[in-house]
């Protein structure tokens, strides 16, 4: 089985994050499995045969997904270009993405700032839509925190989208199952 994770970052924190979980998914006993982890720019809209397992993730922008507005803030807040640039984020590439014809799995992440809290969260709004295409939920959208707009991380933060990785690549790694064959996402031993 085959991990597509797709990631919108602005200053670099939530690609950290998509490739610790990334990370975590390849290391996942028995490691055999795969992963392309894509920008969200770059990102097929038409998943491969052999993709059971969808992991999106982008930063939480006005209670949210990130809009081209709020990208282009990003961009003059950081003096340089976005690094995703300013015309396609998650919120467009979900927009684009044809519905599965099969069984496929998908969870979603953000990154929020910890303090002040903002409220919100771009990985709630991206499992609702994800879910409503048809795809089968199977881990409640997870945040991780930054401590400013621009980071950097929380305590830990990389260290746990790791083990999140780690646990969903175990998961999905069930004794001799995949999502797909069964319909059913295996249960954590």
């Amino acid at each position: 089985m085959r991990a597509l994770v797709v990631v919108e970052s602005m200053f670099g924190n939530t690609m950290a994050v998509a490739d610790a979980i990334a990370a975590g998914l390849r290391d996942a006993p028995p490691r055999t499995m795969e992963v392309d982890l894509h920008r969200v720019d770059h990102a097929p809209v038409r998943l491969a045969d052999d993709v059971g397992l969808l992991v999106v993730g982008g930063p939480t922008h006005a209670f949210g997904m990130s809009r081209a507005s709020t990208r282009s803030s990003a961009a003059e807040q950081s003096g340089s270009p976005t690094t995703t640039g300013l015309a396609r984020g998650m919120r467009e590439w979900l927009d684009e993405l044809e519905e599965p014809e099969r069984v496929v799995f998908a969870t979603t992440f953000d990154t929020r700032v910890e303090r002040p809290r903002v409220p919100g969260s771009a990985a709630r709004r991206a499992e609702k839509h994800l879910r409503h295409m048809g795809f089968r939920i199977v881990h409640a959208a997870t945040t991780f925190w930054v401590t400013g707009t621009a980071g950097p991380f929380a305590d830990g933060e990389l260290e746990r989208a790791r083990l999140h990785g780690l646990e969903l690549g175990r998961r999905a790694a069930g004794p001799g199952r995949h999502p797909g064959a069964s319909g059913r996402w295996p249960v954590a031993s």
